[in-house]
């Protein structure tokens, strides 16, 4: 495999799972959060910090957007619920030392 085909597979591969995240609008990020150690947030800082790596210019807003497949506020208020003792519980408990 060429650093380009690897290159290319990487970015298909991200596409897919950005694609996956934003059809699974169901799955909260507090869940995602529990179960994998990351979310949609951590997705679009990564995606941002790559842009700052490679010296482009993009917005947390924008990384968001690309993220979410719409603006961030728009996700949340359409999405997001409020989480619930169990879920905050054991978030709480994945932070602790």
């Amino acid at each position: 495999m060429t650093p380009q085909q690897q290159l290319e597979l990487e970015a298909a591969a991200f596409r897919r799972l950005v694609g996956h995240l934003q059809q699974r609008t169901d799955v909260q990020n507090i869940d995602l959060m529990n179960l994998s150690g990351f979310c949609r947030n951590c997705l679009s800082k990564w995606y941002k910090a790559a842009a700052d790596e490679q010296q482009v210019e993009l917005s947390l807003d924008d990384a968001r957007e690309a993220v979410y497949g719409m603006p961030y506020a728009e996700w949340k208020a359409h999405y997001q619920k409020e989480a619930n003792a169990e879920q905050q519980a054991a978030f709480d408990q994945r932070k602790a030392p």
